[in-house]
């Protein structure tokens, strides 16, 4: 991270209470940076709180879905930065109540970026999208010109927000300096949806209980841990002269199965684990992985922490969690 980058730098984070907003503005407060978080509501178990990331941060309670606020937001505190990483990110949740999902993901970053063009002067604005964007594919890994066509109701929600912000960056149209992230699946400290596959099978082996698959098992997902998820988004603020009107997947090595990464977690932590496949997942995609040869290329990013590391340290922060 170049910390003389931040220096004097107002940053907007949206869904700073969530996963992946916790772990960035964390790593951001370790500049001068003056960090406004977005939270829609407290979760006392989440990294935000356990961590004390209201102290580092000026915290703003809001929703994505009041353009009003979020204009007001990004004209009071001056904001010359932001993260647009709030969303409704859960795929199942998406199934039972898609229209929530929908406003959130869609008209959220519509009204972030609507907000941004009027009031403010921001210099860079990286949007978290996701491999969901691109919807099932037959052609993988998944390269960023393929087209974004996501079919299940989060999915859809992923591909509008990005082709969204695709227009707010377009030199034809508005011209703002907008970046994409296309993340893969992302494992880590402070991820409270047990449904997933790494929280789910940490908490069967610190329960010792039998891990409950949704799946058939057999769908397969590349994880990246959430500090290499953040570092990458930092990255392609930092190099927004290179990277503004571009999409980036932030890929890992780490291709498996639903299986193979519960025996790979075992093997890791010595600790067996028990399965019952279910079989009831609903529109979901069989095979999804990113090609991230192009941030590699164009600024020489890539992930940097270990899968066994990674895991560790993840299974420490669930034992604390769970204790």
């Amino acid at each position: 991270m170049n910390k003389e980058f931040w220096e004097n730098k107002n940053v907007l984070v949206t869904g700073a209470g969530g996963f992946k907003g916790s772990h960035l503005v964390e790593k951001l407060s370790e500049t001068s940076a003056k960090i406004i978080s977005l939270v829609r509501d407290f979760e006392p178990k989440s990294y935000f709180e356990t961590q004390n990331l209201d102290k580092r941060s000026i915290v703003v309670i809001g929703d994505l879905k009041n353009q009003k606020k979020m204009a007001d937001i990004l004209s009071k505190y001056e904001i010359t930065t932001i993260f647009h990483l709030a969303a409704q990110p859960i795929v199942t949740t998406a199934l039972i109540n898609p229209l929530e999902t929908l406003e959130s993901n869609i008209m959220g970053t519509v009204h972030i970026l609507e907000s941004a063009r009027l009031y403010s002067k921001v210099n860079e604005v990286v949007v978290v999208s996701s491999d969901k964007a691109y919807g099932p594919c037959e052609k993988l890994p998944y390269k960023e010109d393929e087209k974004l066509e996501g079919k299940a109701p989060y999915d859809v929600s992923k591909s509008c927000a990005d082709l969204i912000s695709q227009v707010y960056a377009s030199s034809d149209v508005f011209d703002m300096p907008v970046v994409i992230g296309r993340c893969a699946n992302t494992f880590g400290p402070g991820d409270l949806n047990m449904g997933r596959i790494v929280p789910g099978t940490l908490e069967a082996i610190i329960k010792n209980k039998t891990l409950k698959v949704r799946s058939d098992g057999k769908m397969v997902r590349e994880y990246i841990y959430v500090k290499d998820s953040v570092d990458g988004y930092i990255s392609l603020a930092e190099n927004i002269d290179i990277t503004r009107g571009k999409a980036f997947n932030l890929a890992s090595s780490n291709v498996m199965s639903v299986t193979e990464i519960v025996d790979r977690i075992s093997k890791v932590l010595d600790r067996p684990v028990k399965m019952s496949i279910l079989n009831q997942a609903k529109a979901e995609i069989c095979k999804q992985y990113l090609d991230g040869s192009r941030i590699k290329n164009l600024i020489g990013w890539k992930p940097e922490t270990n899968f066994e590391e990674a895991i560790k340290q993840t299974f420490d922060w669930y034992k604390w969690l769970l204790r």
